[in-house]
C-alpha cells in the first residue's frame, strides 16, 4: 500500500524505478523479489507468501511472508494481527472504501512471471525483468535484518 513520494514517479520507467532508495523499491513492486529472497534463506514449512489483492477498482497489492504471529515485508517483522489491521486502516484513509482479499501464493509464483498469470489479478516482473537483476538487491537488502523469530513448534 506504499505510494512512492518520488516526484513524477512513473512505475514503467525502469530507470527511475531501479534508482528508489531500497526500502521503496521493495515496498511499492518488488515486494515479491524480497519476499522470494527471504523464503531462499529462512524458508521455513510454515512460512507462506501472502497477496494483499486489492478490489476491483482500487491499488494496493502487496506481497509478504506470514508464519505463526509474525509477517516479513521490508519494514522488517511486525505481529501479524496488529500488520494487518494497520495495512488496511492506512489503505482506508487514501482509498475509501478499500478493501483486499489476503490470498496464500505458491512460492513458485514469485519469480516466475507466467506462473503468476496464471492467478487472476495477479502478474510479477521476474528478478531479470527489472533495470538490473533484483535478487542481488533483495540480498543485500535482507541482510539489514536479523534471522526470523523461532516458531513455537521449534522450542522444546
Amino acid at each position: 500500500m506504499y505510494q512512492p513520494r518520488t516526484p513524477s514517479y512513473r512505475k514503467n520507467d525502469p530507470v527511475m524505478r531501479w534508482n528508489l532508495p531500497d526500502r521503496v523499491f521493495f515496498a511499492c513492486g518488488a515486494c515479491h523479489i524480497l519476499a522470494h529472497t527471504f523464503l531462499m534463506r529462512y524458508g521455513r514449512d510454515d512460512m507462506k507468501p501472502l497477496w494483499f489483492h486489492p478490489h476491483a477498482g482500487f491499488a494496493g497489492n502487496h506481497i509478504v511472508i506470514a508464519w505463526d504471529d509474525w509477517i516479513f515485508d521490508y519494514h522488517g517483522y511486525s505481529n501479524r494481527k496488529k500488520f494487518i489491521t494497520h495495512c488496511f486502516q492506512r489503505a482506508r484513509q487514501r482509498w475509501s472504501g478499500w478493501d483486499a482479499d489476503i490470498t496464500e501464493l505458491p512460492r513458485d509464483v514469485l519469480i516466475s512471471e507466467p506462473k503468476s498469470r496464471e492467478i487472476a489479478g495477479l502478474w510479477l516482473r521476474e528478478p531479470t525483468q527489472f533495470l538490473h537483476n533484483a535478487l542481488p538487491r533483495a540480498e543485500r537488502y535482507l541482510d539489514r535484518f536479523s534471522p526470523p523469530p523461532p516458531s513455537p513448534r521449534d522450542k522444546p
